[in-house]
């Protein structure tokens, strides 16, 4: 079998973590930022695990990360 091409894309979004899910950072925190609060801005700069539903396919884009 060939090697599978890591999608660089991806590579930039998302990492693994020991275990093995996919770490991700969350959205809406780029932009018109002063109609949001404090507390969401801060809680949009933490990370989060990425849903089940998605993991399956954004480890494919990721095969060596």
């Amino acid at each position: 079998m060939p090697k599978l091409k890591t999608h660089r894309g991806a590579a930039k979004r998302f990492k693994l973590t020991s275990t093995g899910k996919v770490k991700r950072h969350k959205a809406y925190a780029s932009h018109i930022l002063t109609t949001k609060t404090t507390k969401r801005k801060r809680n949009l700069r933490k990370s989060a695990i990425l849903d089940k539903t998605n993991e399956r396919a954004i480890k494919r884009f990721i095969p060596y990360l």
